[in-house]
């Protein structure tokens, strides 16, 4: 089987894992925070593989909820509900199947993580409704793909510390971010459709504001670490985080719809890198 020509292959998105990874590594940054550098191996397994099946389930979710609008989108018109090669059963079966594999595997961690799961669950369902009646979908996406970081202290821990709800935070900020740049490409076929985004509500203002995002981030990384004490692999990790938030503001000056992409694309990077300062700071000694 051709999986890259596969209908369904391409309907939970694994064609294209930036999904996968941006969802990825704020949820290891919280199960190293939480398990101060040695998270469970378990918790780690059930982490990164519920990180996939949830992608997918909001990737099947988003592309039902846009169906309509999908073929008149330059980006999305050759997506598979879009061209009629699945029926929006089909979509929904998978959807259902996948959320009961991720349902599983809570079901292997403890009673808090579980009943964090269920908000986990409906953030990831409503999401791509948002984008009808607010400019900020973002928003809503960046607790959504951030859920897994109180669920990881929950599972790692049994309670949810404070500075996980700072991490969230910075999740969230950090959507908003590399999201805008996505909505950046759309935003000339999203305002035909009237449909909304950060992108369409900063307007010309984008880059000054996205710059301004980035700066409250890369400051934020820096308050965690120095709550949490760290030593200096964070920091530079940080920095290089900071490096590369200057290169995307680089390739966005013209707001070309090829740059945005490619600034989109580049905040993989920014969550590895601050991916590694963490394990290298527990790596050396956190303090």
């Amino acid at each position: 089987m051709d999986l890259q020509n596969n209908a369904l292959w391409r309907l939970m998105r694994f064609d294209r894992p930036i999904g996968i990874l941006l969802l990825l590594w704020p949820t290891l940054w919280a199960l190293w925070i939480a398990g101060e550098g040695s998270p469970s191996v378990k918790n780690v397994l059930i982490f990164a593989a519920g990180v996939v099946l949830m992608r997918a389930a909001g990737c099947i979710m988003n592309d039902v909820a846009d169906r309509n609008f999908d073929p008149h989108v330059a980006r999305t018109r050759t997506r598979p509900l879009a061209t009629g090669e699945l029926s929006v059963r089909q979509a929904m079966l998978t959807f259902g199947l996948l959320m009961l594999l991720a349902f599983g595997l809570v079901l292997m961690t403890n009673m808090l993580t579980i009943k964090l799961a269920f908000a986990g669950a409906l953030l990831a369902s409503s999401y791509p409704f948002f984008k009808r009646w607010t400019h900020f979908p973002q928003v809503v996406l960046g607790i959504a793909f951030g859920w897994g970081i109180p669920m990881a202290f929950a599972a790692e821990n049994g309670q949810v510390a404070p500075v996980a709800w700072l991490i969230l935070l910075i999740n969230v900020i950090w959507s908003v971010i590399y999201d805008t740049l996505y909505a950046m490409v759309d935003r000339d076929d999203d305002i035909s459709l009237g449909l909304k985004s950060t992108a369409i509500l900063f307007g010309r203002h984008d880059r000054l504001i996205l710059l301004f995002l980035k700066v409250i981030m890369v400051a934020l990384l820096i308050g965690l670490g120095l709550r949490m004490q760290f030593s200096w692999p964070w920091f530079a990790g940080v920095g290089i985080a900071a490096g590369l938030f200057a290169w995307q503001q680089f390739l966005i000056r013209g707001r070309g719809r090829d740059a945005c992409f490619r600034a989109f694309l580049n905040n993989n990077w920014v969550g590895l890198s601050i991916f590694a300062g963490s394990l290298f700071t527990y790596a050396l000694g956190a303090g």
